[in-house]
């Protein structure tokens, strides 16, 4: 449940043209929905949802926080139109926007012949110990902060290549580099930080692991990028928050490989806004992929138990029905796809003949919501590779669940009331 108290919601009067902050009208709206001991209401914890559909936009901006995200900028020992392919930072030198620590490099990468990132230009190699970390002062009104980044292997014949840790206030990930998700010789990667709001000063890590095994080469980062999210709310009737899945990290303009998401098994900390990632998945866009729906969708690229997991609100005893879109991002995996979908208690396997030219069909099931938590489920059953060697898989998209029978959603008098509170602030 969204508590109050943490929200600033603003209510926009479009004839009167006025934006009034209603915060403390929802504690006053939210005082009459929520339901009391004798209610006998059966959803009325849909009502405060209800409520929040019709007061907040999602907002999505990208603003930079981050100055010199891209490295362009270069430390104070790099001489202006300098041919150095590198230069280690020293204790003395000042790197505009970052501080620093251990073994890190200042790198050319087109200049670079065993390195190469999208952006070309410049980049950072952090070694062993190697650390660099920025603070960025978060927006007034709290948001969801998401990181894409670019990562690469600093040399060739790389047989392991050191992990790569982010760490912020609210999260701490580490990301390995695979070469086994595509072509190109670097991955993008995505990723939740946190969640800030009240100008919050928020320090983010970028640095260097080493574990039991001496690599052979170490972490290139470059192409630095946050997104941030408001609330994201249901579409329409669709039960599934992000059922299209167009609430996620940004894509690099010079990147084609779409933005790779790690495990993440619960919803609270994705960077796929409302869902948990299972294994593996491959953000992709209709820009570079052959996308079902809208302008994003997710394949599955890990393999067997690779997959999305939603957690929506149900009611025990009634009947819904879930559909999706099942397709192949025209990423030449050509591949018999076999997708499992459980839904509370009912599971069924669907199966798609994939050409590798970008296909889609619609599946759906119904099912009976049981007295616990109900989770959705999509999950893959089979390991797909390309004629390349890059792994790939089925492309979920287009995610609805929807009321199929026994659940209707009443609104009682208290809500006329919570709308007139609304209207009176409106106009008056």
């Amino acid at each position: 449940m969204i508590k109050a108290s943490q929200l600033a919601v603003y209510y926009t009067c479009l004839s009167c043209k006025l934006q009034v902050k209603v915060s403390s009208l929802l504690h006053v709206t939210m005082a009459f929905w929520l339901p009391s001991s004798s209610s006998s209401s059966n959803h009325s914890w849909l009502l405060p949802e209800i409520l929040l559909f019709l007061l907040v936009s999602t907002g999505v901006t990208s603003r930079e926080f981050l100055k010199n995200a891209d490295f362009e900028s270069p430390p104070s020992n790099f001489p202006e139109n300098s041919n150095k392919t590198s230069v280690a930072l020293k204790e003395n030198n000042t790197f505009p926007g970052w501080t620093f620590q251990g073994a890190v490099e200042y790198i050319t990468v087109d200049q670079i012949k065993n390195i190469s990132l999208p952006d070309k230009g410049h980049a950072i190699l952090l070694g062993e110990d190697g650390k660099i970390n920025q603070t960025f002062t978060a927006d007034a009104d709290i948001l969801t902060y998401l990181l894409t980044f670019a990562l690469a292997p600093g040399g060739h014949n790389c047989s392991l290549t050191a992990p790569l840790q982010i760490s912020a206030p609210d999260s701490d990930a580490l990301f390995s580099f695979s070469q086994h998700y595509g072509k190109q010789p670097w991955e993008v990667h995505g990723v939740y930080l946190g969640s800030w709001g009240d100008r919050e000063s928020v320090n983010l890590e970028i640095m260097s692991q080493s574990n039991d095994s001496t690599p052979t080469c170490w972490p290139a980062v470059d192409s630095l990028h946050i997104k941030t999210m408001g609330i994201v709310m249901p579409d329409g009737d669709n039960l599934v928050v992000n059922g299209g899945f167009e609430y996620g990290p940004d894509f690099l303009e010079s990147s084609e490989g779409g933005v790779l998401l790690d495990s993440v098994p619960t919803t609270f900390f994705s960077p796929l806004i409302q869902w948990a990632i299972l294994g593996k998945v491959r953000y992709i866009n209709s820009k570079h992929f052959f996308v079902p729906q809208g302008n994003t969708a997710v394949e599955l690229v890990s393999g067997v138990s690779s997959g999305l997991q939603a957690v929506p609100k149900l009611q025990a005893g009634s009947s819904y029905t879930l559909s999706f879109t099942l397709g192949d991002a025209n990423d030449s995996c050509k591949a018999t796809f076999l997708v499992g979908a459980q839904a509370g208690l009912t599971s069924r396997n669907f199966t798609l003949e994939s050409n590798g030219t970008g296909s889609a069909a619609k599946f759906s099931m119904t099912f009976t919501a049981g007295p616990d938590v109900n989770t959705i489920t999509l999950l893959s059953y089979t390991t797909s590779q390309t004629k390349d060697g890059d792994f790939c898989g089925p492309v979920i998209d287009d995610v609805i669940l929807r009321v199929s029978r026994g659940l209707r959603i009443s609104v009682p008098w208290k809500s006329l009331i919570s709308l007139c509170l609304i209207t009176i602030v409106c106009f008056f």
